[in-house]
């Protein structure tokens, strides 16, 4: 297994990396597919199956799969072309790609939100069809988004996986276990046994300048979170309350007026405010998805902003650890909502966050993985239930409550030795088999919990 902290940690668009970024980045792979075709196409239709129907609306799934079939994609995404694309595309009912002839596409009945049995393979499945001038079908294709914008075809999700054709990694772990073995024979940390997997794929420049991006995405979200009021789109009404919180936590600092628990409201407020511009549709990096991108940034900005001896140059050993913690809980369960339940997306970025701030706060390798293990066990059964397929209620508060948890579980950590009874790759197991007895109307259906006890109207 090798995942790349490049993998965990993408940029993209809001409000929902499997919703929004998946479904588009699935539709892009469906373009370069007929592109290679030889067949003549002049029609495209796409059919949205499972959590990706129930959630799609509120989720911008729909949008995302016209600009995709339109040419656009997560990371290259401009909004304002976006808007003027989707206009013309409900006027001529065309859709107009590069490299590709005018394709018929009228977005009232050529993209369908199926509610009856989902596809097979994952919660989150779609079909794309292509039609030639006869009207048949000349090419299909169905993709699944399985969380934090990976994207497979029905083939490649059924297909064991194939041979690494990359150059070998020097620390090949893909459990926790395998990971403590290896830092304990090498006598390396697990941001070292990181870098050094990384710096097998490519140079030390473009990892600490890719790393660099990463971070200067992630604190631009927060800056503009933290400015930008108003009431988020979607129907929900829901106020940005970022910057007012901001704003008062600055006119009491020096005052003598804050309680030490205060604290936590920094942690909050820079978690709130990635997840309210994810929430408006606004860049946001997956860590690892966008349900849950505020964490991360939250604990990296918290640290910097509030720990003595925090220094920005530490910031790419906290994403090498995180990403680390990331991949493994990807590899040996889930990441995706609707797969297994916010414990797959708060509850991953809260062990991520644990283990990376444990690190930098100078943890050993044993230390990490403890971190990551308290933050994840703490959020084992949590449920998505979006009121009204949205991103929002109670999506931002609760990375808010997943960066303290994630602050609290490094400090425990640290008052140990790194001995405890619940090892991390059990803590994820358990994450797993709950996700599979979870019932489906708490995986990102929005037909459960408070997305139906919430009047959403």
């Amino acid at each position: 297994m090798f995942l790349s902290v490049f993998d965990m940690f993408k940029v993209g668009i809001g409000p929902s990396s499997s919703h929004t970024m998946g479904p588009m980045v699935a539709a892009a792979r469906f373009l370069d597919q007929m592109r290679a075709s030889p067949f003549e196409v002049v029609a495209v239709s796409a059919r949205l199956y499972g959590s990706l129907a129930f959630t799609g609306h509120g989720h911008a799934t729909d949008r995302a799969t016209i600009l995709g079939l339109a040419g656009f994609s997560p990371d290259t995404y401009d909004a304002a072309k976006a808007e003027e694309t989707l206009a013309a595309i409900a006027e001529t009912h065309r859709l107009q790609p590069e490299d590709l002839p005018p394709l018929a596409f009228d977005p009232a009945k050529d993209l369908v939100f199926d509610y009856d049995a989902p596809l097979p393979g994952h919660a989150n499945g779609m079909v794309l069809s292509a039609r030639d001038a006869q009207g048949d079908i000349v090419l299909q294709e169905t993709y699944y988004s399985i969380g934090g914008g990976f994207v497979l075809t029905g083939d490649e999700l059924a297909a064991p996986p194939g041979p690494d054709t990359g150059a070998k990694i020097p620390y090949p772990f893909t459990t926790a276990d395998q990971m403590l073995s290896m830092a304990a024979a090498s006598g390396k940390s697990i941001c070292a046994m990181k870098r050094a997997n990384e710096l097998a794929r490519m140079t030390n420049s473009a990892l600490d300048t890719g790393l660099g991006r990463i971070w200067e995405v992630m604190n631009d979200c927060i800056e503009r979170g933290l400015e930008t009021g108003g009431t988020l789109p979607g129907g929900l009404n829901v106020r940005r309350r970022a910057p007012g919180i901001y704003q008062s936590l600055q006119a009491e600092q020096g005052l003598n007026l804050t309680a030490p628990h205060t604290i936590n409201d920094w942690m909050s407020v820079y978690a709130m405010a990635v997840n309210e511009e994810n929430a408006a549709g606004g860049q946001v990096v997956t860590a690892p998805t966008n349900g849950a991108a505020g964490v991360v940034p939250a604990v990296i900005r918290y640290w910097l902003d509030h720990v003595p001896g925090a220094t920005i140059s530490g910031v790419g050993d906290f994403l090498l650890t995180a990403a680390a913690i990331g991949g493994i809980v990807k590899h040996n369960a889930s990441i995706s909502g609707a797969e297994c339940g916010c414990q797959a997306e708060v509850g991953s970025a809260a062990a991520m966050a644990a283990a990376g701030l444990c690190a930098v706060l100078g943890g050993t390798p044993e230390q990490v993985e403890n971190a990551a293990e308290i933050a994840l066990e703490h959020h084992l059964g949590m449920t998505c239930d979006p009121v009204k397929g949205l991103v929002q209620v109670p999506c931002i508060e609760r990375n808010g409550l997943g960066a303290i948890k994630a602050v609290s579980a490094a400090s425990l950590s640290l008052r140990g030795d790194g001995k405890h009874l619940v090892s991390l790759d059990v803590a994820i197991e358990t994450m797993r088999q709950t996700g599979a007895d979870m019932s489906v109307k708490y995986k990102e259906t929005s037909l459960g919990g408070l997305a139906v006890n919430v009047p959403n109207c």
